[in-house]
């Protein structure tokens, strides 16, 4: 039925309130700023969250999600490039690492892990590509499944689009060599994840930690609890 298993990672395999967690990520930011010595800080961080919007806006195939990115903080927040780039190194490598405490694993997850991997499937971490790739490394730890050799990680250095877009999808697809009809999406959000059947993959809707704004009007092939996935992943093999 499948040949690729695609994971969302927080919700789905992170146990993480992403509101909470996003609110403690911008207090953190504008803590490392100050002490980096900068002065309007509150600007700072206001820009990297609209220069986020921006990026997720951004539908052009030939832009990188870290350059949308970069290039609107640049036009609102005028510091060189290469100062920037050092000041969000630093802060991924010191400070990002605290918010930890904002998680927790689910149980089981590493186990399931381990069968996916078993049962000959190309396994792709699905995280909207919005972060850099060492944070979302660092949630892959947290989450106890950084150590697994995915087939992909989607990050803001290697793609081009970003949730809920059908062509982050897509690209996805062309990243691994598989078609989107041999491909598995799963996720907690129905308004993020579940586009990927727009492109033709089918979709399992994890409710344990379930976002529906009702913005999509999307309805997922199968939906259930964590253990529920388990059970429906169990044994089975690629095609």
């Amino acid at each position: 039925m499948f040949k690729a298993i695609l994971f969302d990672l927080d919700g789905t395999l992170l146990n993480i309130d992403m509101e909470v967690f996003l609110e403690h990520y911008f207090a953190a930011m504008m803590k490392s700023a100050q002490k980096s010595g900068y002065k309007d800080v509150k600007t700072m961080a206001e820009q990297i969250y609209c220069s986020t919007y921006a990026m997720i806006a951004n539908r052009c195939a030939d832009t990188l999600n870290e350059r949308a990115f970069m290039n609107d903080f640049l036009s609102g927040w005028t510091y060189p490039e290469q100062e920037m780039q050092k000041f969000f190194d630093d802060f991924y490598e010191n400070a990002f690492p605290n918010l930890k405490i904002l998680c927790r694993p689910f149980a089981g997850i590493p186990e399931m892990m381990n069968k996916v991997f078993a049962q000959g499937y190309k396994v792709v971490i699905a995280t909207n590509p919005v972060f850099p790739l060492t944070a979302i490394k660092q949630r892959m730890d947290w989450a106890g499944v950084g150590h697994f050799p995915f087939d992909l990680i989607t990050s803001y250095e290697n793609m081009h689009f970003t949730k809920p877009h059908p062509e982050y999808y897509q690209e996805i697809t062309e990243h691994i060599g598989v078609s989107p009809t041999e491909c598995l999406m799963v996720g907690n959000d129905v308004d993020e994840d579940l586009p990927a059947g727009k492109i033709g993959m089918r979709t399992f809707l994890v409710e344990d930690m379930l976002i529906n704004k009702g913005q999509s009007g999307l309805t997922p092939d199968w939906s259930g609890t964590l253990a529920d996935f388990y059970e429906f992943i169990d044994g089975r093999k690629p095609d």
